[in-house]
């Protein structure tokens, strides 16, 4: 009987019970391969509305949320701005320095998560690694929670919370990385001039 529970013992050791926390170097660097993708996307807003749509990711510095129907919201990022183009508000999008986003955290040329006061919550429950940034300098404009999955490494979903006290969480499908994606769709005057047709 002993025999067989110090095997069992082993046989669960050796299999999934043994998986643990993503370190945060092996997080940048995944953050750091991470040229370009593009998946489909559920959004989860403060107000507990729900959006779908799709996300392309070109880094550095460049993120768009393309929303499906009936919505007709455009999120640009690119040229170190964040642009919200919302018809119902008018033809010119509602503008924001990137840098005062947590998106910037992931955006940024060289992520690194191990930066001191960078990573203020790095925790696993038994499935992904949920990690929680903040520029150091800046810790007034929000965070960033970010959720791992192992085996390979995948960016599954992120909180952001923001300077205003509101939370947005955004779900990922499945990526497709290392897509073609040309300059045109982050630049946000192009998308300016294209939303006044």
């Amino acid at each position: 009987m002993r025999m067989f529970l110090v095997t069992v013992g082993a046989l669960l050791l050796s299999g999934p019970v043994a998986a643990e926390k993503l370190s945060l170097s092996a997080l940048s660097a995944y953050l750091n391969g991470l040229q370009s993708a593009e998946a489909k996307f559920t959004q989860i807003n403060g107000d507990g509305t729900i959006s779908t749509g799709d996300i392309l990711i070109k880094r550095p510095g460049r993120i768009r949320f393309e929303y499906d129907p009936p919505e007709k919201t455009l999120v640009v990022a690119g040229g170190g701005a964040v642009a919200i183009f919302d018809p119902k508000a008018g033809p010119r999008p509602e503008t924001y320095p990137l840098n005062k986003t947590p998106l910037s955290l992931i955006l940024a040329k060289n992520v690194d998560l191990a930066r001191a006061k960078m990573v203020v919550g790095h925790s696993y429950d038994g499935t992904a690694t949920t990690i929680t940034a903040q520029d150091p300098e800046h810790p007034e404009y929000g965070n960033i929670q970010l959720k791992f999955t192992d085996s390979p490494v995948e960016l599954r979903q992120w909180i952001i919370n923001d300077e205003g006290g509101n939370s947005t969480t955004v779900i990922l499908g499945e990526m497709t990385k290392d897509v073609s994606l040309g300059d045109t769709l982050f630049n946000i005057e192009a998308a300016t001039e294209r939303q006044k047709r």
